[in-house]
């Protein structure tokens, strides 16, 4: 399945290096959706690269005009990885009710901005199912779109299919732009 993921990306590093295609940064992490640095470290994909560029426009929710500095991060491009999810990850998928039932979850308390909340229970999820790559849940953005988290011993299920610098011009762009409440 392809996934999509964007982030400020060193060209000169190995994918899984610092800066590279399929690093995770945990020690950088902490305040994400499911981030537990001191368990696991982890990254976030989403089925539609629309929404993966939406989460990252969405600071500048209504602000005014889509500008080029919006896409860059860190003093790096953002780029749009285009990334191959091999068919062999266990996903636990957080927009399945069964999924949600076993695991005692409900749906609104999945969807909260509370990250105290959805940490706890994505390091229970991690601790309780030890073969899962990572979750599948909706983006509180779009509840169409569909994300990923993907847990560090999910990484080598991943593979870069494809890098693009994104830009002011390119439609995904302008699609999340929009969205987004952005003037293109």
């Amino acid at each position: 399945m392809k996934v999509w993921r964007v982030v400020p990306l060193d060209r000169k590093a190995e994918p899984e290096s610092p800066g590279g295609a399929l690093w995770i940064a945990r020690h950088f992490q902490g305040a994400g959706r499911h981030d537990n640095p001191e368990t696991y470290g982890c990254m976030y994909l989403s089925e539609n690269p629309v929404s993966a560029i939406a989460e990252h426009l969405s600071p500048f929710r209504g602000t005014g005009q889509l500008l080029d500095s919006m896409l860059t991060k860190i003093g790096l491009p953002l780029t749009l990885i285009t990334i191959e999810l091999g068919e062999e990850a266990e996903l636990l998928d957080l927009d399945d009710p069964a999924v949600l039932g076993a695991n005692s979850l409900k749906p609104s308390r999945v969807a909260t901005r509370h990250r105290n909340e959805t940490q706890t229970q994505a390091a229970t999820l991690f601790e309780n199912h030890p073969a899962a790559a990572g979750l599948r849940w909706w983006s509180t953005l779009e509840a169409s779109w569909i994300n990923l988290t993907i847990f560090d011993r999910g990484q080598t299920n991943l593979e870069v299919i494809e890098i693009t610098t994104l830009a002011v011009t390119d439609p995904f762009v302008n699609e999340a732009a929009e969205f987004m409440g952005l003037r293109i």
